[in-house]
């Protein structure tokens, strides 16, 4: 049709002034966090209703704080629930990246977070050695399966899934798809300070900027490590710096993070893990892995997987706070 417009000049600038994209900012809230979207787009969609319909569906499906949530009814020890799409494909990737860091990343951790205070119920009071080791029982992702008729079979009712380790990364894939379906081709996605890019700004001409936020960062007054490039990828971050919670009887201090091999919460030698992949669902997955991992585990998984890149922090017994960068990580680094 538009090559029927060239002997029309009007027409013809009146086609190019109404196909040139424009830049679009939509920010909310979602996953107990906000968002914060650019895209480009030479049509008027409603993106902010299509992205709180895209966060609403994957809280249906995985979200362990709504108790109508299908997998709240697993949790609650409903054997008859036929997952949908999203739990399966959160439910096949955690199994990948379970296998490939040898259990250090293990959603079926969710019965320690609950015991240590960083899940949906009140901890556990006395949380000692006997408590952890009859809760780890519970714990094991060779102990669920999904069965052939889409159901999820677990060895125990104890067993409690939790995927925020991974379903907020899958959330921001699925607004990109939505993006996608809308024709948006350049568009960044930042949510709770994980990421999804496509395309380029275009106000720059160039690859999306974003920023790897520093260790000592103030909550009030965040500062950044490093600025990097990055176009069709996904990125996430893992950290305990803040997220960590002092016991009121004990004084002692858990992280976030949870070793599902031996059930403690405690810090590896990893301080932050930032990943890059093909997309923010697996970059979650595994930025999370690397905390638990230590980093001895961690270069040695990155050397295996070369569709990962990763920036770690990490405290060296000799040395202090120190940092490794995978080389594909160290080469989008803006100077």
């Amino acid at each position: 049709m538009r090559l029927l417009l060239i002997t029309f000049a009007t027409l013809l600038v009146l086609s190019c002034t109404q196909d040139k994209p424009t830049i679009h900012l939509v920010s909310g809230e979602g996953f107990g966090t906000s968002y914060n979207i650019q895209f480009y787009s030479s049509s008027g969609i409603d993106a902010q209703k299509g992205i709180d319909s895209v966060l609403n569906v994957i809280n249906r499906s995985v979200s362990t704080y709504m108790p109508d949530s299908d997998i709240s009814k697993i949790n609650a020890g409903d054997s008859t629930i036929v997952i949908d799409e999203i739990f399966r494909d959160v439910y096949i990737l955690s199994e990948q990246v379970y296998n490939e860091s040898e259990g250090y990343f293990d959603p079926t951790v969710g019965v320690l977070r609950n015991a240590y205070g960083f899940g949906d119920v009140k901890p556990i009071e006395q949380l000692d050695q006997t408590v952890l080791d009859s809760l780890r029982q519970f714990v094991g992702f060779q102990k669920v399966e999904l069965t052939s008729e889409g159901t999820i079979k677990k060895d125990f009712p104890q067993i409690y899934f939790d995927f925020n380790a991974v379903a907020k990364g899958y959330g921001i894939d699925r607004i990109g798809a939505y993006l996608e379906a809308e024709g948006v081709k350049h568009y960044l996605i930042e949510l709770g300070g994980e990421i999804l890019a496509s395309g380029q700004n275009l106000e720059k001409n160039s690859d999306w900027a974003v920023g790897v936020e520093a260790v000592d960062s103030n909550l009030e007054d965040r500062s950044l490590a490093e600025v990097i490039t990055i176009s069709g990828k996904g990125m996430a971050s893992s950290g305990n710096y803040r997220k960590f919670r002092i016991d009121s009887l004990s004084g002692k201090k858990y992280v976030h993070t949870i070793n599902p091999l031996n059930g403690l919460a405690e810090q590896s030698d990893v301080t932050s893990a930032t990943v890059i992949a093909n997309d923010c669902a697996t970059a979650d997955a595994y930025a999370t892995a690397f905390m638990a991992m230590g980093l001895e585990r961690s270069i040695a998984l990155l050397k295996k997987n070369s569709s990962l890149e990763a920036y770690l922090t990490y405290i060296d017994s000799a040395e202090g706070s120190k940092v490794f960068v995978t080389e594909g990580f160290r080469k989008r680094i803006r100077e």
